[in-house]
This record gives structure tokens, C-alpha cells and sequence, in this order.
């Protein structure tokens, strides 16, 4: 992988996308967009889909750039534009602990994530919009949707990496000759 790298990485929710693509453009020496913070408005509101996909192209227009993220309407821009897709595909119950963690540690920390927004106990723990239910409904369909959509011969010009724990990910981070 070089400097100039387009990478996309995507996950099920908990899995460490963000972290990981931070990583990646750091070794990279590329900027790192994260899909949430393009879309995620304050209140929690969501953009018109064309202005999240402005958004995302501007962010894409550098030679070189890491983005992480699973939404499924930036396929065609993201990955059309991508060389190398990274999909972190770990067991249900190492990103559900993840999440889990994560998710208890921004609610204390009353921690700031996108445009003004924050997770709480109420509205992660007892509520329809839990992301931790997200979770729990998105988890299997991503380990399906993600291997269809690479088989889709409009993305055949991807090199895609596949990683099953952290383990694998610290030794193809490690292995990365920059």
C-alpha cells in the first residue's frame, strides 16, 4: 500500500472502524474521513442525501485518503473512486463487547461525537435508536451485504482485505511497507 492509497474500510457497528482507519492514514501519511461525522447533523438530524454525498465527494478529493464507514448509498461514490477495500469482519461477540465498552464509556464521559451530538445512557440503553439494537439488526446482514457487494463486477477494479480479529489487523498493519 502507498502514500497515495484510497482505502475504504468497513465493519459492522463496534468493530473499530474509526480507529483503525485513523491508524491507516497515519502510516498512510492521507487524510481520514469518517462517513458518521459527514452525515450526523446537530440533534442528531440527517442531511438531505444529496448533501451528504456532496460532502462525501468533497472529502474525496485528495490523491490519497482513508474513509470508514457502512452506508450503503455512498457505494457508488465511494467505492468507484476506492483502490482498496478493508473490512474488518470480527465474531459477533468481540465487536458486541466493543460497542458494548465504547458505548458506556462515551455515555459517562458525556463525550462529544458529530456536530454537537452525544450518546447517553437513556438514549443508548432504552431507547428505539439504541445503537446497541442497531447492532443487534445490522450485525449478520453486514456479514452478508459487504461479500454481494464486492462480488458486484462494478467494483471488480478493488483490492479487498478481509480481517477476522484484531490480531490479524495488528499483523497487516504491521506488514504495511509505506
Amino acid at each position: 500500500m502507498q502514500p497515495g492509497s484510497r482505502v475504504c474500510v468497513v465493519g459492522t457497528t463496534g468493530s473499530g472502524k474509526t480507529t483503525f482507519a485513523r491508524e491507516l492514514a497515519g502510516r498512510l501519511g492521507v487524510p481520514h474521513g469518517e462517513l458518521d461525522a459527514l452525515y450526523h447533523e446537530p440533534a442528531w438530524g440527517e442531511p438531505e442525501p444529496t448533501v451528504f454525498l456532496d460532502r462525501l465527494a468533497a472529502a474525496l478529493t485528495g490523491e490519497g485518503w482513508v474513509c470508514d464507514g457502512n452506508y450503503t448509498r455512498t457505494r457508488p461514490l465511494l467505492w468507484s473512486r476506492a483502490q482498496t477495500i478493508v473490512w474488518l469482519d470480527y465474531p459477533f461477540a468481540r465487536s458486541g463487547w466493543q460497542l458494548l465498552r465504547r458505548t458506556v464509556l462515551r455515555s459517562a464521559r458525556c463525550e462529544e461525537l458529530w456536530s454537537g451530538n452525544r450518546e447517553t445512557f437513556r438514549k443508548s440503553f432504552a431507547s428505539s435508536e439504541s445503537i446497541l439494537l442497531w447492532f443487534l439488526r445490522t450485525y449478520f446482514r453486514n456479514r452478508r451485504r459487504i461479500p454481494a457487494a464486492l462480488a458486484d463486477p462494478a467494483y471488480a477494479h478493488l483490492a479487498w482485505v478481509r480481517l477476522r480479529s484484531p490480531r490479524a489487523t495488528e499483523r497487516w498493519l504491521d506488514g504495511l511497507e509505506v
